[in-house]
């Protein structure tokens, strides 16, 4: 069995290798620091899984599962993420992760995870099932901001968060030009005119993480 282990702190990358070597044995377990390398050894190697971290630098877990995905479709991605805001897993599951945990689950829960997953079968923990569950049983299935794209989405949080048009270019890597486009690609989806608006959505809506 050969993993991918995508996460940019040493400390949860030995800790998940500890782990998965426990019970599985024997296995090849590699690892990748950010979204770039992530895409790249997967495009490289045949993996049985990826274990991948959401907000990992370079681009995001979400684009990098995107890339994945249309690299490699058959290979098998479980989300690992501090988040478990609905946002985030309804954006990873239907970027095509196979599971998402949140890095609180014990390790016992992490094992069965992989295991579900290896088998072909999808895995929430009971907390995500639950956000899940009241997710699309409330109107917020069918709020403004899930018409954006990842990347769209990704310059919201940015605005909201009070960045700079060229203090977000910094951190994408793209140019400012892109970002103010991407800024009124924003307001018109939402049908908002001012940042202060988008501000005031995101506070209502807890998107401020």
């Amino acid at each position: 069995m050969r993993l991918l282990i995508a996460d940019d702190h040493p400390i949860v990358r030995n800790g998940i290798k500890e782990i998965i070597q426990d019970f599985s044995s024997p296995c090849v377990v590699d690892e990748a620091v950010d979204a770039h390398e992530v895409v790249k050894k997967v495009i490289a190697n045949d993996y049985d899984l990826v274990i991948l971290d959401i907000s990992m630098p370079g681009g995001g877990g979400i684009n990098a599962l995107k890339q994945i995905k249309k690299a490699r479709s058959e290979t098998k991605v479980l989300m690992l993420s501090i988040y478990n805001d609905e946002q985030y897993i309804n954006r990873a599951l239907k970027a095509g992760a196979s599971g998402y945990l949140t890095k609180s689950v014990a390790s016992e829960e992490l094992e069965l995870a992989i295991k579900k997953v290896l088998s072909g079968e999808k895995y929430l923990s009971a907390e995500v099932a639950g956000k899940m569950a009241s997710f699309i049983y409330s109107d917020k299935a069918m709020e403004k901001h899930q018409l954006l794209s990842e990347r769209e989405f990704q310059v919201f949080k940015f605005i909201v968060k009070g960045f700079k048009t060229s203090e977000i270019a910094e951190e994408l890597n793209i140019s400012a030009k892109t970002v103010s486009t991407y800024r009124s690609r924003i307001m018109d989806k939402m049908e908002i005119s001012r940042n202060s608006e988008l501000i005031h959505y995101a506070i209502n809506n807890k998107l401020t993480d």
